[in-house]
């Protein structure tokens, strides 16, 4: 059956609601959408169906299909572990980074591409990365791109706030979540992963925190070659060396120097609507922003679009292109060197 075929009758059985039919056909275009190759749209009605359940779930017996569902206490739980679970569009074309780093996030990648081949000569897959650097350069986006070029779905999960919130807890929710998520084929995306070593400096909870310490260390000797587990962390030096020698792979991200910046403002502008009104200060002021992360970069510049849009005349608004003033950018560049010194 065809995919127009299968939404029509989406929206009949939706219609009439009829669930037992409405779920045999959502799970047709499921899989109709692995099989033509639409794996995010896939991966998004999975999580739709699931979503749908999971608040179905919260009445206590619902009947979903032909089959009751109870009130699923663990689900609750490590939900609410989980910032956000995302399919992600962006690829390598988005991330602007060094040759060695790129290299790295590559062969991270191929290992998944091609695990048929290593599992074949009985080879190990990577599959515990972390990514370390200064913030704003690029290690959440490098987990965006890893899940994309993989067509993975990616669950986000803020640590520090989960340790910080549920110490005594933390140990058991950290299994549920690992079992979910390679029940599911997700990407666990591990965000402030030094947190795990700030805590040790509060004595009370020394012995709560090597439990765990343990519990990571153990999660990540079963993990199954087909899962991922991406941790991010701006400070390195606070991570457990037990925990850092278990990663497979080890990224550094560090800021950008100057034809890095340059790719990274030709990327910003690549639809080109926008243009600088003075090329040769715009030149200068890329090497005057080196020192900054790619983030602060960025956001200076999109800020310097928008304010040179607001003192253009409404006249102007209708040109197929617009003008930055180079004036705005350097104060904004200026002001946030000042932000970060304080």
């Amino acid at each position: 059956m065809s995919q127009q075929e299968l939404i029509k009758d989406i929206a009949r059985y939706g219609l009439e609601n009829d669930q037992d039919k409405l779920l045999t056909v959502l799970n047709e275009l499921i899989s109709h959408s692995k099989n033509t190759k639409k794996i995010n749209f896939a991966l998004q009605l999975q999580s739709i169906l699931k979503d749908a359940v999971r608040q179905q779930q919260s009445t206590g017996l619902t009947k979903v299909g032909s089959q009751a569902y109870f009130q699923n206490q663990e689900d609750r739980e490590t939900n609410e572990l989980i910032l956000e679970k995302i399919t992600s569009d962006y690829r390598f074309e988005h991330l602007v980074c060094d040759s060695k780093t790129r290299e790295e996030l590559e062969y991270f990648i191929k290992e998944h591409q091609f695990s048929e081949i290593l599992q074949k000569y009985d080879l190990p897959i990577a599959n515990r990365v972390i990514l370390h650097g200064p913030s704003g350069c690029g290690k959440t986006l490098a987990s965006y791109v890893i899940a994309g070029e993989l067509k993975k779905m990616m669950v986000v999960v803020n640590l520090g706030a989960i340790v910080s919130a549920k110490l005594g807890e933390t140990s058991k929710n950290l299994a549920k979540l690992f079992r979910k998520a390679a029940v599911e084929d997700s990407i666990i995306f591990l965000d402030e992963f030094d947190s795990l070593g700030k805590i040790r400096d509060y004595s009370q909870d020394h012995g709560e925190m090597k439990r765990v310490v343990n519990t990571i260390l153990q999660l990540f000797d079963y993990l199954p070659q087909s899962s991922i587990v991406i941790a991010a962390t701006n400070q390195v030096e606070m991570i457990d060396n037990a925990l850092l020698r278990r990663f497979d792979v080890n990224i550094k991200f560090d800021l950008p120097n100057h034809k890095q910046i340059e790719q990274l403002i030709k990327l910003t502008l690549k639809n080109g609507h926008f243009f600088f009104d003075d090329k040769k200060k715009s030149v200068d002021l890329m090497k005057e922003a080196v020192g900054l992360s790619y983030y602060s970069i960025q956001k200076t510049l999109i800020t310097a679009i928008k304010r040179s849009l607001f003192d253009q005349n409404e006249s102007d608004f209708s040109a197929k292109r617009a003008e930055i003033n180079t004036a705005i950018w350097h104060q904004l560049i200026e002001n946030e060197k000042i932000s970060l010194k304080k």
